[in-house]
This record gives C-alpha cells, structure tokens and sequence, in this order.
C-alpha cells in the first residue's frame, strides 16, 4: 500500500495546476477527425478532435474526464501538438510508454513537460489514463486523414 507522502509526491502541485487548467478544452465544431478512448480500468476518458492541414494538426479540441494524472497529461498534449506531424505525435506517445513502463528518459522536446509524470512510473493502474490523450489523438489523427483521402 501506498503512503501518504507517496501519493503526495505522486499528485505534486505541478501536476494538479497542470489538471486545472488545461487548455483547447472546447470541442472543435466539424473535426475532420474525432475519437474517444476509455480506461476500462478506471473508467477515463478522453474525447478528441482535430483537423489535419498537409499532415500537420491545424487546430485541436479535447473533453477530458480523468484522474488528475490523466488530465495532466492531457494538457501537455493539448498545450503542444498543433503544429506538429502524426509521426511526432507518436513519437511523443512511445517516449512516454517507455518512460512509465521502461524507466527510459524522460520524453523529447515538444513533450519534455510530461517528466512531471515520472512519479507515475509505480502506478501501473494509472498508466492507461495517461496515455489516453495521446492515443485518442493519434486515432483522431488517422480519421481525419483517411476522410481526406476518400
């Protein structure tokens, strides 16, 4: 069982600032692409939408129903991936795995905020919600691309 100066270290004041005030929290209106993940362990969620320019996210809408870790994570991602390619974005995401799976390092710049979930690295049952926001934008990212090309 965890103790408290765990779960203090765990929930650090950066991450609950992170959660409360997380940006493009406003639904896109017609996204080329959209897409909900769920943590069947937990229970989040996280909704996206995105349009795609040319292969680069242009503009980017999140609803995020998650612990503080997962709405943490969640605004690293909203604050960064417009701009950015589906092969950065991923990039991101297999950082981050590795980083709360495998001990690697902490992710590259534009993700380098997301260090601040290395005390997660413990909380496998947390691990889900923190990803969500990734891979809903990566499966929002595919959408949106493939409805292009149709």
């Amino acid at each position: 069982m965890s103790s408290d100066s765990d779960l203090i270290r765990l929930y650090s004041a950066q991450i609950l600032a992170l959660a409360a005030d997380m940006p493009r929290t406003t639904r896109l209106t017609a996204p080329a692409g959209t897409a909900r993940r769920r943590s069947p362990l937990c229970g989040s969620t996280v909704t996206v939408d995105l349009e795609v320019q040319d292969g680069v996210i242009r503009d980017y809408g999140q609803d995020v129903k998650a612990c503080a870790l997962g709405q943490a994570a969640a605004s690293i991602v909203g604050s960064t991936v417009v701009g950015l390619t589906r092969d950065q974005v991923q990039k991101g995401r297999d950082q981050l795995l590795a980083m709360l799976k495998s001990n690697g390092p902490v992710p590259e710049a534009p993700f380098q905020g997301l260090g601040v979930l290395e005390p997660a690295r413990d909380y496998k049952n947390r691990h889900a919600s923190i990803m969500l926001a990734f891979d809903a934008t990566l499966e929002a990212f595919d959408k949106a691309t493939a409805t292009a090309q149709v």
